[in-house]
């Protein structure tokens, strides 16, 4: 069904988190105790303090493109990656271990998108065409096992995905056909089931980008091009438009009741000076009269979500460091042993 974007009295005051802007700042996780980004262009993730507002810490920089991370799931500063054109787990130094490269088969050159696990910690993630291409986007899943499986193609530009809870479901976002479907998806094995259109935006009306489920199962979409989130009920009714002082919002996160978005100044007008617009273009919402494209917002909405799951990885997976090692007291001394 196409929804028409509404306004609702009383939208939130969104104010900068950052000061820094980023071309193409996406992948917006909150992973514990901070927030991680990436600007998936410049290869650099970022962490912030999910308390105060500040530039935080670029953690590491690629020389190849960055579509989102999740943390590895019992070791810490090590991440499983979107990179480049594929997957790889990202050791604390920027080393890659690559697990596969999908990227690579199709017939123009492309590069990773968004990202993130479900429940289980498995990993799900997308690759689409540099180009204006149709149909070349495809969505791939990392296993428990370390394998990479492409579970769809002929898409667009995918975007997402994202999970409900209980992992049942899945909600996958193609940019470039203005369309959000829904999947019930088997949480024993990650295989997809029932696709169906869930919300389709109005021509004109920007294009779906980053999602995120919070607490009570509704749907928050970072909308492209309309410089606003959209959040939306389980059956898929439009439920509020939060209007931002940025046009390109990429992807929401929700933590303890406040709602940031990660932004880009990809493709926007340069300002007057030669850095990113300070108006935007074609009469949308610019807060306080100049733009914060690029940069980091955030607005309390009263509304959470969980912690981004982190990626499980079986032991002995390529890449994947070994087990901690356990010391035991003994009456001989001290002796190591692995658990």
């Amino acid at each position: 069904m196409t929804r028409h974007p509404h306004r609702p009295p009383g939208a939130p005051d969104f104010r900068s988190w950052t000061t820094s802007r980023r071309t193409l700042g996406e992948g917006l996780r909150h992973t514990g105790d901070r927030l991680v980004t990436v600007d998936i262009l410049d290869g650099t993730l970022t962490a912030l303090d999910p308390a105060t507002p500040g530039d935080g810490t670029v953690l590491l920089r690629l020389d190849v493109p960055l579509g989102a991370v999740a943390p590895l799931a019992g070791h810490p500063g090590h991440w499983l990656a979107a990179a480049g054109t594929g997957a790889a787990v990202l050791a604390p130094d920027g080393g890659l271990t690559w697990l596969a490269r999908p990227g690579t088969a199709g017939p123009v050159a492309g590069r990773v998108n968004d990202g993130c696990c479900d429940p289980s910690g498995r990993f799900w993630f997308g690759t689409m065409p540099y180009g204006p291409e149709r149909g070349l986007g495809r969505l791939h899943r990392v296993g428990h096992d370390g394998s990479v499986s492409t579970v769809l193609d002929g898409l667009g530009i995918p975007n997402g995905p994202a999970f409900t809870s209980d992992g049942r479901v899945m909600y996958l976002a193609d940019s470039a056909e203005g369309r959000i479907d829904r999947f019930r998806v088997d949480p024993d094995d990650g295989e997809l089931y029932d696709r169906t259109a869930h919300v389709t935006l109005a021509p004109g009306a920007g294009s779906p980008d980053g999602m995120t489920v919070d607490d009570d199962g509704r749907l928050w979409v970072a909308v492209w091009g309309a410089g606003a989130v959209h959040r939306y009920t389980p059956d898929g009714s439009l439920d509020a438009v939060l209007p931002l002082p940025a046009l390109q919002p990429t992807s929401p996160a929700l933590v303890d009741g406040t709602l940031f978005v990660a932004t880009a100044t990809f493709g926007l007008a340069a300002g007057p000076h030669g850095g990113p617009p300070d108006t935007h273009p074609g009469g949308h919402p610019a807060g306080d009269g100049r733009g914060h494209d690029g940069r980091v917002l955030a607005a309390d909405v009263g509304a959470s979500a969980p912690p981004a799951q982190p990626a499980v990885l079986h032991p002995g997976v390529t890449g994947v460091p070994p087990a901690p090692t356990a010391v035991r007291p003994s009456a001989g001394g001290t002796d190591r042993e692995t658990p």
